[in-house]
């Protein structure tokens, strides 16, 4: 007798678990946001939810049991349970628009026992809005994704860096030692040698080299906002904090180098927490309750003299022994003559593939006006003058007159009157100018003057770089 008991209860308890069941499924079934049909293998509804039955304008309970050519106009449920293939977002013409429909057979023992239909979207629009959508998202992924590799991706290797003098060789050796270590380096040189390129090679070449490499240009950073930039600040920190507060570039650089460029240039108070980020490796977001550490090593650059800005009191000394522990020192191109041929030419050829513009090459004249000029914007100066070179030639060679009149005089100490090209683009300069003065900016009356074209005369300004004030 207990036995039948327990028995009858360990049912009755099944039963109840499977009308909980069935009850949870019939309300999702129900409240599904798609449409749902099901018919028997003879094409009766058994089971239809309340989303389609609205669409369909039929009620529910009305609609249960009638063969659903009485209830869907254009069905194929009938040929997907003759045919047993499921036919997934199809077309579907009905209520005179067009929707996206599943079809699908439900096979047990390899007979059709029902169909179920299922509506993804009642108006083709719906899909192409979502299509729309998708493809921005996807535009707006890819749009950031670059932006974060250029961001947090080093660009250069060791390879980027030409030059055969003893004096680049010996820095580019000690830079390989160092940046297997995760040793504070300090880079100095001055500006246009390269030491940003250098940073990116010491990243590349370093065991964190799959980590983030995040820059920072301490001389374009208002001092207002230096703190938050480099740090982040915590939600509510003040006023106009973005929800959920902002990471500082430290934090963004975890597991990875952080390179601060023209660090001359941070305010003494600035000095005073990057001490504490070198000393303790820990930063602390504005308006944070506590520290959080980060791993990150620090790469500092700096084009002018460290260590006379700490005899004069404008750079701390605790913090220029805590970034001086490796000094790599960038010669300039001055110093390093025998590399420049090479650097040209390495240039030019990158220049034009950049450019689309081809040059054959340079004359030996323009070699020997590049190796006796004292180059004070170094590798940067000389790559804007080649590509200057190249939207001012006409033939397959670089020549002497398609440099910079400047480059001439204080190579040679002489004024190459002789130099045509030179000459005239002087003259057309200066006249564009003056017309410009004459007619005060009225660019259809200089044209007029001028007698040149209205797309010419863009092309000159644009050329030469000349400022059109408006017209009083």
């Amino acid at each position: 007798m207990q036995n039948i008991e327990s028995e009858y209860k360990k049912l009755s308890e099944s039963y109840r678990d499977c009308c909980r069941t069935k009850d949870l499924i019939l309300k999702a079934f129900d409240s599904a946001y798609e449409g749902i049909v099901i018919t028997d293998p003879d094409g009766f509804i058994t089971m239809l939810n309340r989303t389609y039955a609205d669409f369909l304008g039929v009620d529910v309970d009305e609609a249960i049991g009638k063969h659903y050519t009485e209830v869907i106009e254009n069905t194929r449920m009938h040929i997907v349970a003759k045919t047993k293939t499921p036919e997934l977002a199809q077309v579907h013409r009905i209520k005179g628009g067009n929707m996206i429909a599943h079809r699908i057979p439900i096979i047990q023992d390899g007979t059709v026992i029902a169909v179920v239909g299922k509506v993804m979207f009642q108006n083709v629009r719906e899909l192409h809005t979502l299509s729309a959508r998708v493809i921005q998202l996807q535009k707006e992924l890819d749009y950031y994704q670059g932006e974060l590799l250029k961001n947090l991706g080093a660009k250069y290797r060791f390879e980027d860096i030409i030059g055969i003098s003893r004096n680049i060789l010996e820095v580019k050796e000690i830079a390989k030692r160092v940046a297997l270590s995760d040793t504070t380096i300090l880079i100095s040189g001055e500006s246009g040698t390269g030491k940003e390129l250098f940073a990116h090679a010491i990243h590349n070449y370093s065991h964190r080299k799959f980590g983030p490499f995040v820059r920072v240009n301490c001389a374009a950073i208002p001092d207002t906002l230096m703190e938050s930039i480099l740090f982040g600040y915590e939600e509510g920190a003040f006023t106009g904090a973005l929800k959920g507060g902002r990471k500082g570039k430290f934090e963004i650089a975890h597991k990875g180098t952080i390179f601060l460029d023209e660090i001359g240039e941070l305010s003494p108070v600035m000095q005073a927490k990057l001490l504490r980020v070198l000393q303790e490796r820990e930063i602390e977001r504005i308006g944070a309750m506590h520290p959080m550490k980060v791993d990150v090593r620090i790469i500092a650059a700096s084009n002018r003299n460290l260590e006379s800005m700490v005899k004069n009191g404008e750079f701390r000394q605790d913090l220029f022994y805590r970034l001086h522990v490796v000094s790599l020192h960038i010669p300039p191109l001055r110093e390093r003559v025998e590399d420049i041929p090479v650097l040209a030419r390495h240039l030019l050829q990158m220049l034009s593939q950049e450019t689309g513009m081809y040059a054959a090459g340079m004359e030996q004249e323009v070699l020997d006006v590049f190796i006796r000029y004292h180059w004070p914007g170094n590798v940067r100066e000389l790559k804007n003058v080649l590509e200057r070179a190249l939207h001012v030639k006409r033939e397959d060679m670089i020549r002497l007159s398609h440099l910079p009149v400047r480059l001439f005089e204080e190579s040679t100490g002489e004024r190459p009157c002789f130099l045509l090209a030179n000459a005239i683009e002087e003259t057309e300069r200066e006249t564009i100018r003056q017309v410009l003065k004459m007619t005060n900016g009225d660019r259809a009356r200089a044209i007029r003057l001028l007698g040149i074209s209205k797309s010419s005369f863009y092309q000159k300004v644009k050329k030469y770089k000349i400022e059109i004030r408006p017209m009083d």
